[in-house]
């Protein structure tokens, strides 16, 4: 296609765009004034294109999920060969289908301790609602309908369904269209030593403890988090945190769900988040890496104890998605985690964390507003300080993760930008996990110059 030709098909796409498509997650007003920022046509391996033939680093793996990367024959090839046979079918009244029979036995092989059953989703928020949904009918069936509340931690974001966009403790997303179910609680986030019973401890209250024993654990049904918080900040917790938080839950009678769907099928160094500490959760919700982005799927993976009351249901199971189960999803799912096996993609995830870690060394030995980098596997973030030393942010009026995030877009390289309790000060790192190690010199390069550009103008 000639210049002129892409040209002129962008210019229609980006009038049609800004006439009939409202964008998820993006400034409304902006975009039906600007239309896209970018038409993506095409992907291979970490790379993206446009358009116009431009190639872009997908250093965010898109949203968290394309972890096999982008042009993935395989998944594509097997999705063609499952619509082609049965590319769809129902889950409901206890119809079933291959794949997601075989799915089910694979994840229940992968998850840690006797995670052994699963509910299928289309996503990540429908897995969480689905959490919060069969943590209280688990208690009903018990004789205990009266607990019902679900504790989640600051900065976690459990989607944007009602119930997980209630539990989703971000502003920004909790109190969008004032859509928020009763009975969810924030706790203040990895307080180790408050979890663990430190009453002395300043910041013991609104830990997750104290509004345990405020709220009566007689009325919890479970907590949730994040194993490392993602949209939230890139936060890993501080070593000890999820098994205090086990702990408790096994002490006070309340579940604990773990919310895979970022941390899930590799992104963190491990099959799932989680196993970094060594912690079975009693449900686990999963979505994105599941199917590396290739197709639309979610479950929840449920303790052996908990399904055993739930199969002595004897009415209508009255919770369920019309993809639940998607035959073609699932043999997508299957072949993802094959190659997942296959390819060593956890082990490579693992050795290019340490390669990033030295970047972000090199990072802050350069640059006097970087500070606070960290990474678990391959999901990642470098925080930008006016003065580090001191703890000092910038002005308000300044965006320093927003700045250098739109310096990186510039030379071709695709980040996000969050915010924290200081501003907007977070560069969110998360490339598709098959990266290599001059790939992860290439995002530094990136960094490293938009970095520069920022402190020019700014410091």
């Amino acid at each position: 296609m000639t210049d002129q030709l892409y040209t002129a098909k962008q210019s229609e796409l980006e009038e049609l765009d800004k006439r009939h498509y409202l964008h998820p997650t993006t400034i409304p007003k902006a975009h039906a004034e600007q239309g896209p920022k970018l038409t993506f046509s095409e992907g291979e391996g970490i790379y993206v294109r446009d358009l116009n033939g431009e190639t872009y680093i997908d250093g965010l793996s898109m949203l968290w999920n394309v972890n096999l990367g982008h042009g993935q024959q395989e998944l594509a090839e097997v999705a063609k060969e499952q619509m082609t046979k049965l590319a769809f079918s129902s889950s409901f009244a206890g119809y079933s289908n291959e794949p997601a029979v075989r799915l089910a036995e694979k994840l229940a092989a992968l998850a840690p301790g006797d995670l052994n059953s699963v509910f299928y989703t289309s996503g990540g928020s429908e897995s969480n609602d689905t959490a919060f949904k069969l943590s209280r009918f688990y208690w009903s069936l018990k004789g205990k309908p009266e607990k019902k509340k679900i504790i989640s931690i600051k900065n976690g974001y459990h989607g944007v369904t009602i119930a997980a966009q209630t539990a989703t403790a971000i502003p920004l997303f909790h109190d969008f269209a004032g859509s928020n179910i009763s009975d969810v609680f924030h706790a203040n986030p990895h307080l180790v030593n408050c979890e663990r019973g430190d009453k002395s401890d300043p910041h013991y209250e609104g830990s997750i403890r104290h509004i345990v024993e405020k709220e009566g654990a007689d009325t919890i049904a479970a907590v949730i988090l994040e194993p490392v918080q993602g949209s939230g900040g890139v936060h890993v917790p501080p070593e000890g945190y999820l098994e205090a938080v086990r702990e408790l839950c096994n002490e006070y009678g309340i579940l604990m769900i773990a919310d895979e769907v970022i941390c899930g099928f590799g992104r963190t160094g491990k099959m799932f988040g989680v196993q970094n500490w060594g912690v079975v959760p009693d449900l686990m919700s999963v979505a994105k890496g599941i199917s590396s982005g290739y197709s639309q799927l979610g479950a929840v993976l449920i303790k052996e104890t908990i399904r055993d009351v739930l199969v002595q249901y004897d009415q209508v199971l009255a919770h369920g998605f019309t993809y639940s189960g998607h035959p073609t999803a699932c043999a997508v799912a299957m072949k993802n985690i094959e190659i997942i096996e296959r390819d060593q993609i956890v082990a490579n995830t693992k050795n290019m964390e340490f390669e990033l870690q030295a970047g972000f060394e090199f990072l802050k030995d350069k640059h006097p507003t970087v500070t606070k980098t960290r990474a678990a596997g391959l999901l990642a973030g470098i925080e930008l300080y006016a003065d580090r030393d001191r703890g000092l942010p910038f002005h308000p009026s300044v965006l320093p993760s927003a700045e250098v995030v739109e310096e990186c877009f510039s030379r071709k390289l695709i980040l996000r930008a969050l915010s924290s309790n200081v501003g907007r000060n977070i560069v969110a790192i998360a490339p598709p996990l098959i990266i290599n190690k001059q790939q992860i010199e290439d995002i530094i390069t990136i960094l490293d110059d938009s970095i520069s550009v920022f402190e020019k103008k700014f410091c």
